[in-house]
């Protein structure tokens, strides 16, 4: 197998075993479900919504992603925010109904954060929660990414391989690396740059900061801003030249593209936004220079997600994609070699010890020398007894069964990626966990993912993606 035959191969295997799997969409709703019972339980929240955001509303978790979501005291009508200090006293009294509610543990109150937050953890699956109030940028945010899947489906590849790469070499908040949004800003800047591009500037898809234009209205907001990204998305399909490279191609230029990022760095900064390396110096936005590298949110300019990398740690990051590049391009280079290198040591070992496939027994796992390696099936569109639920693929274990055979890790889903509707009206209906077969957004719908899991027939949609 020559070298890009086998990192594809690697790649997709390992995107097989991190996508999420249908009960880990359906255990974070019920995650959701519960808080809206305990929301609704505070005397002070009667009324508030609760809205999931991040990677599960932009479909790009992994199998044990965190999940965010926001607690709407303004009840979803209008873009209002409360101030700091109302929203460290509303997460105190929501600490306090978690406390009493139980079925939650590491249960702890953030109030200083930039954004406050309430962090926990769920007795489904050991997913954690970071819950925040009012978070309608982080909501919008999340929404216009899943968009961007709409327009190549590689990119929540892309997306989920880079984060997986990212942890595995130390490339993480917690050591002062990259966040994971800033990651999520390199791939799209990568996709924009390459030739010919996918993504076009960010500009093209809506011409203005985004969160300023989150006034008035909620829902109208909402449908101002999907309508425009909606037309500009639809012409730039239309009209674009189409980029076949594969998803190995793909990765290997992303990871060339920043292997020099110290370097380029001192002088320029990445705009999603213009799709371009800017000169730092003659951007009045972004100085005085505070930082060592400069990623420009393109949802709210000149805000920088990567202002607290230091020098030092990017000097580390280079280090980490120049080293994987050589490796990449190493004549020597085995499915081994690559797993050690792109998913942390126990996903490593788990897809080295387990390569030849897993057989159901008994609630357990064996190996089985005659499957293939996680690969899932899709369920069909069409289930046809009515209270059938839907089947899984045993040569790929379950979440639960994962985290039987190894420690915690990152989540994934099988080859079925559903997206969801909501109705944007003056009333705003509670989630009918139905599926729209039309990605279409249209005055009185917007696509968005963050509702729904299989119709009662089993109908599913899939996001649309270039072969």
């Amino acid at each position: 197998m020559n070298p890009y035959g086998q990192v594809e191969s690697t790649l997709k295997e390992i995107l097989d075993v991190i996508k999420p799997l249908q009960e880990d969409r359906v255990t974070r709703f019920r995650i959701i479900d519960e808080l809206r019972e305990i929301v609704q339980s505070v005397e002070g929240l009667r009324g508030a919504t609760v809205e999931p955001f991040g990677s599960f509303v932009s479909n790009l978790f992994t199998r044990w992603a965190d999940l965010d979501i926001s607690v709407e005291v303004s009840n979803g009508l209008c873009v209002s925010s409360a101030g700091k200090k109302q929203k460290q006293t509303i997460l105190a009294e929501l600490h306090r109904a978690l406390i009493q509610k139980g079925g939650c543990t590491k249960i702890r109150l953030v109030p200083r954060a930039r954004v406050p937050l309430l962090k926990t953890v769920s007795k489904w699956q050991n997913i954690s929660c970071d819950i925040s109030i009012d978070n309608l940028q982080g909501q919008i945010k999340s929404k216009f990414l899943f968009w961007l899947i709409e327009i190549d489906g590689r990119f929540r590849d892309m997306v989920l391989l880079v984060k997986e790469w990212a942890k595995a070499n130390g490339i993480n908040p917690k050591s002062g690396s990259f966040n994971s949004y800033s990651l999520t800003l390199l791939v799209i800047f990568h996709f924009q740059t390459c030739v010919p591009p996918i993504f076009p500037p960010l500009k093209d898809i809506y011409p203005r900061n985004v969160v300023d234009d989150l006034t008035g209205t909620k829902v109208d907001a909402e449908r101002r801003i999907a309508q425009v990204c909606s037309s500009n998305i639809a012409r730039f399909r239309s009209c674009r030249t189409i980029n076949r490279s594969s998803l190995s191609e793909l990765f290997f230029s992303f990871i060339a593209k920043f292997s020099d990022i110290n370097l380029r760095a001192a002088e320029l900064g990445i705009c999603p936004f213009t799709g371009q390396w800017e000169n730092i110096a003659n951007n009045m936005r972004w100085l005085p220079r505070t930082s060592a590298i400069f990623i420009e949110d393109p949802f709210k300019q000149p805000e920088n997600p990567a202002r607290t990398v230091s020098k030092e740690r990017l000097i580390k990051i280079a280090e980490a994609f120049e080293t994987t590049r050589r490796m990449l391009i190493s004549a020597n280079v085995t499915r081994n070699t690559l797993l050690s290198m792109l998913v942390g040591p126990q996903k490593s070992r788990f897809l080295i010890n387990n390569s030849a496939g897993y057989t159901s027994n008994s609630g357990s796992f064996r190996l089985n020398p005659h499957a293939q390696p996680y690969r899932a099936m899709q369920p069909p569109l069409q289930i046809q007894q009515h209270h059938r639920q839907p089947r899984y693929d045993n040569s790929r274990p379950s979440t639960s069964q994962m985290q039987h055979q190894a420690p915690k890790v990152e989540p994934s889903a099988s080859n079925v990626e559903p997206q969801f509707s909501i109705v944007i009206g003056p009333n705003r209906p509670r989630p009918n966990h139905q599926f729209e077969t039309t990605p279409s957004i249209s005055q009185d719908q917007v696509q968005m993912p963050w509702q729904g899991q299989y119709n009662n027939q089993g109908q599913i949609w899939r996001p649309k993606s270039d072969k």
